[in-house]
C-alpha cells in the first residue's frame, strides 16, 4: 500500500471520528437547548427541537416529546402519539420511557387500551434501569408496579415476569 493511500485512510478515519464527536455534541447541546426551553415555557422551541432528535431515533428525544403529546404542552394533547414515543424509547431500554407507557397501560385514559400483563412488564423494566439520580421515578414506579399487581392474578404476573426475561432492546 502506497503512503498516498495510507494518508487518505487516516484522513477518512480522523474526519469520521470528527464528525461523530460533533454530532454526539450538537445532540447534547440540542436537548440542553431545548431542556431550558421547556423550562422557560418556550414551547415551540423545545418540541421543534426534540421532534428532530426523535425523528433521528434519539430515545430521551422520544420520551420527552411523549410527555408532551401526553401532556398537552406545546402540541395538542395526543395519547396515541405519547404512546408511540413511548414505545419506541421504551424498545431501546429508556427506563423513563418504560416507565411511561407502563404507567399508560395500567393507569392510562384509555389510548393504549389497558393491558396488566405488558404494564407490569415495562414497570419492571424501567425498575431495573433507573439510576440513583432517579430516586423519585423509581419510587413511583415502585407503587405503581405494587398497585398494579393487586389486581393481577399469579398467571398474570406470571406471564409479565417471563416477558421480562424475554425482552431484549431494540437496535
Amino acid at each position: 500500500m502506497n503512503i498516498f493511500k495510507l494518508l487518505a485512510i487516516a484522513a477518512t478515519l480522523f474526519f469520521g471520528a470528527a464528525l461523530g464527536s460533533v454530532s454526539a455534541q450538537t445532540l447534547e447541546a440540542d436537548m440542553r437547548v431545548a431542556a431550558g426551553a421547556y423550562e422557560r415555557k418556550d414551547m415551540a422551541t423545545a418540541v421543534r427541537i426534540w421532534k428532530v432528535w426523535a425523528n433521528k431515533g434519539d430515545p430521551e428525544a422520544e420520551t420527552l416529546l411523549g410527555a408532551m403529546y401526553w401532556s398537552g404542552d406545546g402540541v395538542r394533547r395526543d395519547h396515541k402519539e405519547a404512546a408511540r414515543l413511548y414505545l419506541l424509547a421504551a424498545n431501546k431500554g429508556y427506563a423513563r420511557a418504560q416507565n411511561d407507557i407502563g404507567f399508560m397501560l395500567a393507569f392510562g385514559e384509555g389510548i393504549p387500551p389497558r393491558d396488566d400483563v405488558e404494564a407490569y412488564k415495562w414497570l419492571t423494566l424501567a425498575i431495573t434501569r433507573y439510576t440513583a439520580k432517579n430516586q423519585d421515578r423509581l419510587d413511583q414506579a415502585i407503587k405503581d408496579k405494587a398497585t398494579l399487581a393487586k389486581r393481577m392474578t399469579p398467571a398474570q404476573i406470571g406471564e409479565a415476569e417471563r416477558r421480562v426475561k424475554m425482552w431484549k432492546p431494540a437496535k
